[in-house]
């Protein structure tokens, strides 16, 4: 019997966690579009080539790749070698699941430049697959919240993207997450003076972006496997344990941080930093000079939300200026910030921080019961007319003794119900039933949606 289990990684969702699922995301777009972000859709399958490169060598590892199929797969099958094709995964594959968002806007904006504007700047809330291990908050199938402004160099754009996603957490109901900013070319210089050669230091930033994850000693190992010599080890957890003992302290941290980049840093890289912290004043920024997101693509400001009781982030970015290049020849300016929707709902249910309005919502404002078969007819009429005045409707599918259809009504959490006998149609009249007090009323059919809509006023018999 074949198994009834969701894949490895991926869940189905009930009515109670679509409804808060949408909660969320329509905040979400609430606040992006009030920023002037346009909405953006994509493909889930892209060409295989567009994501390989784009992520660095774990992503690569991570990407869902789809197999030949039809004739193509037949060709390698019927090879003369067809077991050197199969121990090489890319010789299978011509398609794979979207790895993120990032990468398929940078090919759209390459392939549709003429037909954006100067300044493009998008939101997209779409499915995005790893093949990654799940664990808490993680997933193989998940949603990214994205918002992206193409075509400035100007920081301007990472405070409007920073204080787009603050504004999108304080509506959520978060008051204690942290955004942490970092730019490539700190940690560049970081590296350099550290004595890390130029060859390992894409390998480094792998390392260095588990520090939250593994800890100090986990880096060091990792950072031995990948080929870093020991001295140069040591010198940067140095520097991330001094910069964290700044953060710890808590005062003006992010101007000690900078005094003590400023021997290791350039002052174009400061000057950045600086101009991202004064535009997006009043948001809770701080400085980390550890703060490495894996993906390869980033060139300079890169930014992560932290909560403190969930490891890993609520999301992130960074500039990505180099990317949109890959898929053409000019070279496109381009920010973005990417929230996880998974991680936020799994804080928000721990939490208890859904209004009680969606936590406890229902399918629908009331419920008409049905008689008999023969006053069927009627029932849906009393139905279609309460739909017709804005309520949400359900109707019981089947003629039932009235304590099943009111059971029913009280397990999918119905405040109404609509009774309509055989008395209540010979007076044209309805029994509205309040669920929650147990009264009920018989009243005309064209008084029921007006006493429905007044769901805090009980029944007065």
């Amino acid at each position: 019997m074949a198994s009834t289990n969701s894949a490895r990684g991926t869940r189905d969702f009930l009515p109670s966690d679509v409804r808060k699922r949408e909660y969320v995301i329509g905040i979400i777009k609430q606040v992006y579009e009030s920023y002037g972000f346009e909405p953006l859709e994509t493909p889930a399958v892209e060409n295989i080539e567009t994501l390989m490169g784009k992520y660095g060598e774990e992503g690569n590892q991570l990407i869902f790749r789809i197999l030949k199929r039809g004739e193509k797969l037949q060709e390698i099958l019927d090879s003369e070698n067809p077991q050197s094709a199969i121990r090489n995964p890319q010789s299978l594959s011509d398609l794979a699941l979207r790895y993120d968002l990032t990468v398929p806007l940078a090919r759209v904006v390459a392939n549709r430049k003429n037909e954006l504007p100067k300044f493009f700047k998008r939101y997209q809330i779409q499915p995005v697959w790893r093949a990654d291990r799940p664990a808490r908050g993680r997933f193989r199938e998940f949603y990214q919240c994205d918002a992206d402004a193409i075509g400035s160099e100007s920081m301007i754009v990472e405070a409007e993207l920073i204080s787009a996603v603050s504004e999108i957490l304080k509506r959520l109901g978060f008051n204690d997450f942290v955004i942490r900013v970092n730019h490539r070319e700190v940690l560049a210089d970081i590296l350099d003076t550290a004595g890390v050669p130029a060859e390992k230091q894409v390998e480094a930033l792998v390392a260095i972006d588990k520090l939250d994850k593994v800890g100090p000693e986990g880096v060091r190992k990792e950072l031995a496997a990948r080929g870093i010599a020991d001295g140069a080890s040591k010198m940067l957890l140095d520097i991330f344990q001094q910069t964290q003992r700044i953060i710890d302290e808590g005062v003006e941290a992010n101007r000690t941080i900078i005094r003590n980049l400023i021997n290791i840093v350039s002052d174009d890289v400061l000057s950045e930093i600086g101009q991202v912290l004064k535009f997006a004043d009043g948001c809770p920024l701080q400085i980390d000079p550890s703060l490495a997101r894996g993906l390869s693509y980033y060139t300079g400001t890169i930014m992560e939300i932290n909560v403190p009781d969930l490891a890993g982030s609520l999301g992130g970015g960074g500039r990505y200026d180099g990317l949109i290049g890959m898929f053409g020849k000019e070279q496109i300016p381009a920010c973005g910030f990417s929230l996880g929707l998974e991680r936020i709902l799994v804080v928000m249910d721990e939490r208890g921080m859904f209004p009680s309005e969606i936590a406890a919502s229902s399918p629908a404002d009331v419920m008409v019961t049905i008689w008999s078969e023969e006053s069927a007819g009627e029932s849906l009429g009393l139905a279609s007319e309460l739909r017709a005045q804005g309520l949400r409707v359900a109707t019981y599918p089947e003629a039932d003794k009235l304590g099943k259809q009111l059971k029913y009504a009280s397990q999918i959490g119905v405040p109404w119900v609509c009774v309509l006998g055989e008395s209540e149609s010979a007076e044209s009249k309805v029994t509205l039933k309040n669920m929650q007090s147990g009264e009920q009323v018989l009243l005309p059919r064209n008084e029921i949606a007006e006493r429905i809509k007044m769901p805090t006023r009980a029944a007065d018999g």
